[in-house]
């Protein structure tokens, strides 16, 4: 269960923000809320717009009614090379970190079964896909002397004494792997109806900190801290199931639509935990809990216009129809319910992908828009010049997302060779420092804490550039 109760009665955005390390918002709608969406190079460079093509094993991530479309079995793998960059800007300075990852993206490949009896039903095909994404994502933030924290401390004589901790600079760092595994089955019906269903294993494996730096004036020392409950870990493993349909309308027309499940997940994490002892001195320890969380159903329309053998285009259309829930167990969990109740608003994305055949050579693009998860928020927070107010806030947390795909690819006949590019751009408002005395979840280091019921809010645009390279077999 989560650790502390956050508030007893009711919850606001400047509270929680206060009362709870700010990840555990950020992990449940970033990496529990959305799953690996990395599939062979056709699949990314159309920015995964395929729900009413289908073809091929990809389906299985947004129409398992895809796999029925199949006429030939096929299995491919992925190379992914990722670069992540974040640029965060705090009071005229900034700092920017590139990460570069390479790993197996996606290996997947369908089976197909032609019926031949009198019936309609003319094949029953299987899937399966494993997609894996890097969760690695570092944001660094200059300091601000301008920000300054007072802190009662006691000096070397045992005096009380006042001193002034000025703000020097931030880092939030995650590492870690996201897997999603689906295994599915389409039908085809009459070369007009096509019916899918999947299964989804989901795997989660994450470290993340949180810590700053802050110059204390009496000794003109630099000291570092800690995130109270950071650094953690987290493995987590989660289940969900999808149901797909895709009609021919006309024989260059056709919508298609799914429905997944949410994502039952089990999530169990060792945090680190600062506490004054019994003599007064600062100890830190591990300890071990555990939760249950609930991701968003989500619900994909698709529509797609094929006039010739040699182009298409698709139109995926994905809306959230519920929002994330922890199972209560405790005060906690029943108020970060009520924040998400308030703040959270319901996924919207849209996405449009295209491939244009000339023989056995491919081209393909794509565009994907998905707007801020969260609403506007209102909590309390310095302005550069050390001003301390409430302050509204539009992409606070996480922000727009912005996706353009482009590819290329050729058939050789038995095997075929893909390649892709995808550049993801988004922009938020970063809040970090705040903190509760009373629910202990300030900074710690083994001298003292600092504690601030104010945030520091950076701007932080990231940037990602991805690079996708598909080798794949006909059979």
């Amino acid at each position: 269960m989560l650790k502390k109760s956050l508030v007893l009665i009711g919850v606001t955005a400047a509270f929680y923000l206060q009362a709870q390390d700010i990840s555990v918002i950020r992990n449940s709608i970033d990496v529990y809320s959305n799953t690996p969406m990395v599939g062979s190079s056709k699949f990314n460079a159309m920015v995964g717009s395929n729900g009413a093509l289908g073809g091929d094993a990809t389906s299985l991530l947004t129409n398992p009614a895809g796999l029925g479309v199949a006429i030939a079995g096929d299995v491919s793998a992925t190379l992914s090379v990722t670069g992540n960059k974040n640029t965060s800007s705090l009071a005229g300075s900034s700092v920017n970190y590139n990460i570069t990852k390479t790993n197996i993206g996606n290996v997947g490949g369908v089976a197909t079964f032609q019926l031949m009896t009198e019936t309609p039903w003319k094949f029953i095909n299987l899937g399966a896909s494993i997609s894996t994404q890097s969760l690695e994502d570092y944001v660094e933030t200059a300091g601000n002397t301008n920000i300054s924290i007072p802190k009662n401390l006691v000096d070397g004589s045992g005096n009380a004494v006042v001193g002034n901790l000025a703000y020097l600079g931030h880092a939030y760092n995650r590492y870690g792997t996201q897997t999603k595994f689906n295994l599915g089955v389409g039908a085809n019906y009459n070369n007009a109806l096509y019916l899918g269903a999947s299964i989804n294993m989901h795997y989660v494996d994450l470290e993340q900190y949180d810590s700053a730096n802050f110059g204390l004036d009496l000794d003109n020392t630099i000291y570092s801290f800690d995130k109270q409950y950071t650094p953690f870990s987290e493995k987590s493993n989660g289940f969900s199931a999808t149901l797909g349909v895709i009609g021919k309308i006309t024989n260059q027309f056709r919508l298609g639509a799914s429905i997944e499940s949410p994502t039952w997940w089990s999530v169990d994490r060792i945090y680190s935990d600062y506490y004054t002892g019994s003599d007064g001195l600062i100890y830190y320890d591990n300890f071990v809990e555990d939760r249950t969380f609930r991701s968003p159903m989500k619900a994909t329309l698709s529509g797609a216009f094929v006039p010739t053998k040699n182009f298409a285009i698709n139109v995926d259309y994905t809306l959230g129809l519920t929002k994330p829930k922890y199972k209560v167990q405790g005060e906690a969990e029943s108020e970060l319910n009520s924040f998400f109740s308030d703040t959270y608003k319901n996924l919207s994305e849209i996405k449009i992908g295209a491939e244009y055949r000339i023989k056995a050579f491919r081209i393909r693009g794509g565009y994907s828009y998905a707007s801020s998860p969260f609403d506007n928020m209102t909590i309390s927070a310095f302005d550069n010049n050390g001003n301390a107010a409430d302050r509204n806030y539009s992409n606070l947390i996480l922000g727009d997302r912005n996706t353009i795909g482009a590819g290329i690819g050729y058939d050789f006949g038995k095997f075929f060779i893909d390649a892709a590019y995808q550049n993801i751009s988004s922009e938020y408002k970063n809040p970090f420092l705040s903190g509760n005395e009373s629910y202990g979840t300030g900074y710690y280091s083994g001298d003292f804490d600092v504690v601030t019921p104010y945030s520091v809010v950076s701007d932080v645009k990231n940037v990602r550039n991805n690079f996708f390279l598909t080798v794949g077999w006909k059979f």
